[in-house]
């Protein structure tokens, strides 16, 4: 059965307390002081501006058509200067590194939950690529950055990096489907299992791609269910 995922938030890294007040009377306070400190309160702390600067490349991929998103165009959005950019990330292809994390983190750690508690291989193929077309549903943005639309005039580790994605996604699911297949006694369980698994990947590929191709219109998750019971039976 299909799972639904819970979208996880955005954390800071690295929090900092708030700035600290200056110790005397209060009539030794001033109205400067005041502005000061207040403006103070309003800056990013650190690790928030660079989780900022991310969620806001992610919304800008969201858009239907988007072009190549151009540092400018980002620090425009941001209101803030591409120096002030450059202060977070050495790069751009640092900033869609970040997202590529955010998305191994993010569904890595499910997938690890679901093969300790789910016992069955085939339940373990069928979630895994439920919470993938899930993840990619409620993240329009990053299905850009998964299926390399995004990535196509970026650095090329970048588009190296999240290959590796996919093929550790086909690894988990030829490790399930081998244990499944040895459960129903077949004779060639490696094979079985490799085959299986490298149409099931692509078949999540192929579904991601839709969606962005769709303009976000075609949802990943269509059908779900009758098409896993008819890829896994």
């Amino acid at each position: 059965m299909c799972q639904n995922l819970r979208a996880r938030r955005w954390a800071a890294h690295n929090p900092m307390s708030d700035t600290t007040h200056a110790d005397g009377p209060e009539s030794a306070s001033t109205e400067p002081e005041l502005t000061r400190t207040a403006t103070t309160r309003k800056r990013p702390k650190p690790g928030e501006r660079r989780v900022q600067i991310l969620q806001t490349l992610a919304s800008m991929l969201e858009q239907p058509g988007a072009e190549r998103i151009t540092t400018a165009a980002l620090a425009a959005k941001l209101d803030v200067s591409e120096a002030a950019l450059y202060r977070h990330f050495a790069s751009k292809a640092q900033m869609f590194e970040g997202l590529i994390e955010f998305i191994e983190s993010s569904v890595f750690t499910l997938v690890n939950q679901i093969t300790e508690r789910e016992e069955s291989g085939v339940a373990q193929a069928q979630r895994i690529v439920t919470l993938i077309l899930q993840f990619g549903e409620k993240n329009p943005g990053m299905v850009r950055v998964m299926v390399g639309d995004a990535l196509v005039f970026e650095n090329e580790r970048l588009t190296v990096r999240m290959n590796q994605f996919f093929d550790r996604v086909e690894s988990q699911l030829r490790q399930s489907l081998r244990q499944a297949a040895e459960s129903a006694g077949s004779m060639t369980p490696t094979v079985d299992a490799g085959a299986l698994a490298s149409v099931i990947t692509a078949f999540v590929v192929g579904r991601l791609q839709r969606y962005a191709r769709s303009g976000f219109k075609r949802n990943p998750t269509e059908h779900l269910d009758a098409a896993l019971q008819r890829l896994t039976a």
